[in-house]
């Protein structure tokens, strides 16, 4: 469960330390004070889309940080030894985005991708939008929704993947088909020109090779006669070098006797005697090897003609022509597989099967879950005054799709009629947002998450469906730990702690701030939800009744 999170310069916050507890949270406020921006700002810990604008105005950067007890979540810590990072029984998410938008991002410390953030966050928080009941309408979010209510989402992936192959299967069977003759003579100046460069058995390293031989066989009487003027100077004339240093050496060492200064000059001259021996040893031995060949010099000549004709022929470097001729090697096995029709067939015969046969096991599991999903969903519309109305997932049979067999389709019978049809025609507002959050319940109970987060969820209710609302909140808080975002004071009352927030001029800046509440705070704001700008004592003992009716309910669940 999350357990406390640290913001900093963060849209119009500017240090906020929240430590949070288990069971339902109610964070409430005036219009306009920032009540979603923690939200946001958790949201981006767990690697939502960051740009320069969530930066306060003025500052540098803005920082978030998160922190999560991971004790009953052992997923996270699989992951995190599977990730090599630290692994203890509590996970730190830190998140930064400077004012240039660049983001970075940590996790227990060390340097982390964004994407490892989002891996992570499956595990940890469910988030629930204040717009979540728009996305209802889409046939996409409603098949997503039943898929992860089902824990289909993998198989639907694998179905997808299925479904490509297939199609691409059959697609190269419909071009090598149409386009035979094409594909044919493709395949004949493929066979040749891979046949001439296989001739010329030619490497990259062999051009470095004959390049460096060429030049060194093109210059061979240069080399020689370089080689044979050293070795005069340094060794075989009269005045050669070898025999002066000899001679200042011995000199030298005779001298040093009488003077020890000449000592330390002796030995470095003896050092330079040494090396030249040296040089003088090796200049004979290369002197000995190196000779003229003209025959060697002409085949390296007819060997780098015969590459660079072919590199001129196809118009590539001749360093490139090993690579042209892999390309080719592999176009042609393409060429070769496409043109065997019948393996084709074949194939496309197996990738198909495989698809129907992924297609049906996520068919027989959207229907066992579409028909517990249309009961339990039902039920929860009865709670929140919607009992004329039945709720229904139905599973309209379609053409092999990416998607599977058959588009999911969610109805209402009841509410404008007898007849089920798409929630989109006879829902109204209102309805669809308490359809939305009976959903949104449902799928929140099947969820393995420890922490769930209602932003404005409540939107479009009141009255004595708000306190049912608000039940319901308690009752997902006592398995798991619920924070909602709430402007309702029935559903507020309802929760086990609740926060305010707040928003002020600081030295002509406006900031937002959040604070805990006590009883008496409590009752404060409750009354502020309840009346308005002018909070009278009858709206301040209606608040309390509402908490004491609560509180009551929950002595009377303990008895």
């Amino acid at each position: 469960m999350l357990r406390h999170l640290s913001i900093r310069d963060f849209v119009i916050v500017d240090r906020l330390e929240l430590d949070f507890s288990a069971g339902f949270g109610a964070l409430t406020g005036e219009t306009g004070a920032g009540k979603s921006i923690l939200i946001d700002a958790l949201a981006l810990a767990l690697g939502e889309r960051a740009d320069a604008g969530v930066v306060r105005s003025g500052c540098d950067k803005a920082e978030i940080t998160a922190v999560f007890d991971i004790v009953a979540v052992p997923e996270v810590r699989a992951w995190l030894v599977a990730a090599e990072l630290d692994a203890d029984d509590e996970l730190l998410l830190r998140r930064v985005v400077d004012a240039g938008g660049r983001s970075r991002a940590w996790i227990n410390g060390s340097p982390a991708t964004v994407q490892q953030l989002r891996e992570v966050s499956d595990w940890l928080v469910d988030i629930h939008g204040q717009h979540a009941h728009q996305s209802l309408l889409r046939t996409d979010a409603q098949r997503t929704l039943l898929d992860a209510h089902a824990g289909l989402l993998p198989l639907a992936a694998e179905v997808g993947g299925s479904f490509r192959a297939w199609r691409t299967t059959e697609q190269a069977l419909a071009e090598a088909g149409a386009g035979a003759e094409a594909l044919q003579r493709e395949r004949e100046q493929l066979e040749w020109q891979v046949r001439d460069l296989e001739s010329l058995a030619f490497t990259v390293a062999e051009w470095a090779e004959l390049d460096l031989e060429h030049r060194r066989l093109g210059h061979a009487a240069s080399l020689m006669d370089g080689a044979q003027f050293a070795l005069a100077v340094l060794a075989d004339d009269d005045a050669a070098c070898e025999r002066q240093v000899d001679s200042v050496a011995n000199r030298l060492s005779a001298l040093a006797d009488f003077d020890p200064a000449l000592g330390e000059v002796a030995a470095l001259v003896q050092s330079v005697q040494a090396e030249l021996a040296d040089a003088v040893s090796t200049l004979r031995r290369y002197s000995d090897r190196v000779d003229l060949d003209p025959a060697r010099l002409a085949e390296v000549e007819r060997r780098m003609d015969a590459v660079l004709a072919a590199a001129r022929k196809y118009r590539v470097a001749p360093e490139e022509l090993p690579a042209l001729l892999a390309g080719w090697q592999q176009r042609l096995a393409t060429l070769e597989a496409a043109s065997d029709l019948q393996a084709l067939a074949g194939e496309v015969t197996r990738t198909q099967a495989a698809y129907l046969a992924l297609a049906q096991q996520l068919t027989a599991g959207r229907q066992q879950t579409a028909a517990e999903m249309s009961r339990a969903v039902s039920e929860v519309m009865r709670q929140l005054a919607l009992s004329s109305g039945r709720f229904e997932v139905a599973l309209v049979p379609v053409d092999g799709a990416v998607y599977g067999r058959e588009q999911v389709e969610f109805r209402i019978a009841g509410l404008a009629g007898n007849d089920a049809r798409p929630l989109a025609k006879v829902a109204s507002g209102g309805e669809l947002s308490r359809i939305s959050l009976a959903i949104q319940v449902l799928t929140s109970r099947s969820a393995s998450v420890p922490t769930l987060i209602f932003d404005e969820v409540d939107v479009g209710i009141g009255g004595g469906v708000a306190e049912i609302v608000g039940r319901l909140l308690h009752e997902l808080g006592g398995e798991r730990q619920v924070l909602c975002v709430t402007h309702l004071p029935q559903v507020a009352a309802q929760a086990d702690w609740q926060w305010q927030v707040s928003k002020a001029q600081r030295d002509g800046v406006t900031l937002s701030a959040i604070q805990p509440l006590d009883a008496a705070g409590r009752v404060q704001e409750i009354a502020r939800m309840l009346g308005g700008v002018d909070i009278t004592e009858i709206t301040r003992q209606h608040a309390s009744e509402l908490l004491g009716t609560r509180a009551a309910r929950m002595l009377g669940q303990a008895g």
